[in-house]
């Protein structure tokens, strides 16, 4: 791998990360566009280490504050009814589902489920169902002629039941084209909770998968075609991005819909069935050599 191609794909890396589009999907094709050797999944997940670290940044107090609350709770019995406490087990508890199906599917992840074909469904039919979840979301904010207002759930009404199945939606995006964000936003949509709510929690959801999985991949970082120096820089670049993107998103789903990233995920698979369909995309493209 090139400087120049480690440049582009941590690029994509952080502008895709944190939008319901599928970040690991957009590696993959970016590679296959270009005319590039795919950068495989382990490339992807120590990438997804600097968006992570953006993460961490951004939410800091958040973060902090739920460190600490978690820790005195396992020794302090009165704290363990504290919101931030209880959300640092909520995390935990949600991230076992990837966890335990990332190690179980761990070749068809680094293989099959690679394909393009499949990337292009997963983009049509995730986005159809964010965009499915988004208007439920859209119709209880503003109600309508014969449907009074809904008011939707917060963080704090958050409990096992939900966060479970918070980490079932997240362990969805182990197949590239899904999206984390994209995944877990929708599932919390369904579950009634606000926009917000259910992108913070998707967020701080991420972190113990994320960075798991980075250090797993790390073993397989230098093998092939790419090398530690671009797979660094990459990741560098991915944080920078990242955390510019993460502000920008938090900022925008206050007031504006998912909709134009449901629009892009069904004309991009549709643009991928195309291409593949008359040969001039193979869905295996970049992979022999990847």
């Amino acid at each position: 791998m090139s400087w120049f191609e480690s440049f582009v794909l941590g690029l994509v890396q952080g502008l895709t990360e944190f939008l319901p589009i599928s970040s690991s999907a957009h590696l993959r094709l970016t590679a296959a566009f270009a005319g590039w050797h795919d950068p495989g999944a382990a490339f992807t997940a120590i990438t997804q280490i600097g968006t992570e670290a953006a993460v961490l940044i951004y939410f800091r107090k958040d973060i902090a504050r739920i460190l600490s609350a978690w820790f005195r709770s396992l020794t302090n019995s009165s704290m363990r009814s504290d919101h931030d406490a209880q959300m640092g087990w909520l995390v935990i508890i949600g991230s076992l589902p990837i966890g335990v199906l990332g190690l179980a599917f761990k070749d068809q992840i680094e293989g099959p489920f690679r394909d393009l074909r499949l990337i292009a469904t997963t983009l049509i039919v995730l986005g159809i169902v964010l965009g499915v979840a988004d208007r439920l979301a859209a119709r209880d904010e503003t109600g309508g002629k014969h449907r009074a207002i809904k008011e939707r759930k917060s963080l704090r009404e958050l409990g096992v039941r939900d966060g479970l199945i918070f980490g079932f939606c997240q362990a969805m995006a182990l197949v590239p084209g899904v999206s984390r964000s994209g995944a877990t936003i929708s599932g919390g949509l369904f579950m009634g909770y606000t926009r917000e709510a259910a992108a913070r929690y998707s967020f701080l959801l991420a972190i113990p998968a994320v960075l798991a999985s980075g250090v797993f991949e790390l073993k397989d970082a230098g093998e092939g075609h790419v090398s530690w120096g671009p797979t660094i820089f990459a990741t560098v670049i991915a944080f920078v991005v990242g955390y510019a993107v993460i502000a920008w998103f938090m900022k925008f789903i206050t007031t504006k819909s998912f909709m134009p990233f449901v629009i892009y995920r069904v004309l991009l698979g549709l643009l991928l069935f195309v291409l593949i369909g008359a040969g001039v995309l193979s869905p295996h493209a970049g992979e022999s050599a990847g």
